[in-house]
């Protein structure tokens, strides 16, 4: 029988909080999502792993013997799957990073090259992921460290340090009546529709919308996309506005679009992140060096 680890996955964080609203959140999935993927993983093995009540989830029985299981299980798998991949770029001498959107700003280009001059034998292989994927192959191995915006999902289960501060902006059609101001009052964007990142990316998806800054007032989505190119388009076509990191502003200029800074709405941050085996991975360490110079130089405007 093949099941899917990532339903394993997601049945061990409701197993461990005992309630689908705290595990999606620890997910960053929406509650719908996580009850159809244990939903899928009861049909798929032919037995209840959980009794659902007004006070939450309780194991059954068969769930309890899955949850003492599944970790070692699930432990050896991802173990044999990273170290496969890392011994396939090492052999290469390729570093794989992850990264989202315009990565660590304007600092990326100083990280490659110092990077370059420590290891000129290695290259850099960037991965840019979607907004569907915000912690951009870090979980599943398919990158040795990633330049992400927080918070990312799984974000307490690896290293990570922040490189930058931002303000968060809005994003506006170039039509729009708020796109006069020179700022604007989050407060004032709470009635806006939201062109947003998609429902499966949970906390990730609501960070972008400001959903704890909005005292309870629930925010409207216009549209859902994942790639940057769809949530310009969607932007200039009218269908909602948008946070953004200030840099945005930079990296996304397009016609149609326009970006004005926002009061009353907390900052972005960007941080680089590695699992913990790659601590011992010199690597992986001097990538990380590379990016906490280039970006403090950037900082003191050098």
């Amino acid at each position: 029988m093949d099941v899917d680890t990532r339903l394993v996955r997601s049945f061990l964080a409701v197993a461990d909080e005992g309630s689908l609203t705290r595990a999606a959140e620890r997910l960053f999935v929406s509650q719908p999502a996580l009850t159809k993927q244990i939903k899928r993983l009861e049909d798929q093995l032919g037995v209840r792993l959980f009794t659902r009540s007004r006070a939450g989830m309780s194991l059954t029985e068969a769930g309890q013997v899955l949850a003492e299981q599944a970790p070692v299980l699930l432990a050896a798998c991802d173990r044999a799957l990273r170290e496969t991949r890392s011994a396939a770029s090492r052999a290469a001498r390729v570093l794989r990073i992850g990264f989202l959107a315009s990565a660590a700003n304007e600092a990326t280009q100083d990280i490659i090259a110092r990077f370059g001059r420590l290891h000129p034998e290695w290259r850099v292989n960037m991965r840019q992921a979607t907004w569907s994927e915000p912690a951009a192959g870090l979980a599943e191995g398919k990158v040795d460290a990633a330049l992400l915006r927080l918070p990312f999902p799984g974000q307490e289960t690896f290293r990570v340090e922040v490189l930058l501060t931002e303000p968060r902006w809005v994003a506006l059609p170039a039509t729009h009546p708020l796109a006069a101001r020179d700022r604007i009052p989050f407060r004032d964007l709470w009635d806006e529709p939201f062109v947003a990142a998609p429902p499966e990316t949970g906390r990730w998806r609501d960070y972008w919308l400001a959903a704890d800054e909005r005292g309870g007032h629930p925010p409207r989505i216009g549209v859902s996309v994942e790639h940057p190119d769809d949530w310009l388009q969607a932007i200039a076509n009218g269908y909602g506005v948008a946070l953004a990191p200030e840099s945005a502003a930079r990296f996304y200029a397009r016609p149609g679009v326009v970006y004005r800074p926002v009061t009353g709405v907390s900052p972005s941050r960007v941080g680089i992140a590695w699992p913990p085996a790659a601590d011992a991975n010199p690597i992986v360490q001097d990538f990380v060096r590379c990016c906490l110079e280039a970006t403090e130089a950037a900082a003191r405007g050098e």
